[in-house]
């Protein structure tokens, strides 16, 4: 499966707001759990399949998050390319001692 990532260092408290043009699977995962997601083995994560934008995750605790956004299809869809869609990710930093 491919899918799109990318990995930062938040604080709880902190959203991740994503916009996509159609409508995507969301994660929000730990390192271990990514790892297993990568994997193809039971993860656990936070957000969801969403199809109403902007789309919006509160971080639960301080560290390194994977933001990872693949597409919600009944198609195949390719393997050897990343999902064909117009993205962003924004993150809204809460400030720290709040």
């Amino acid at each position: 499966m491919k899918f799109i990532h990318q990995r930062e260092q938040l604080n709880e408290g902190d959203w991740v707001i994503i916009n996509c043009s159609q409508p995507c699977n969301i994660r929000l995962m730990n390192d271990a759990n990514f790892r297993s997601f990568k994997n193809g083995g039971r993860h656990v994560y936070h957000g969801g399949a969403f199809d109403r934008f902007p789309a919006k995750i509160k971080v639960p605790s301080s560290g390194f998050w994977n933001i990872t956004l693949d597409t919600v299809t009944r198609r195949a869809i390719s393997v050897t390319r990343k999902p064909n869609m117009t993205h962003s990710i924004k993150i809204q930093r809460v400030p720290v001692g709040r």
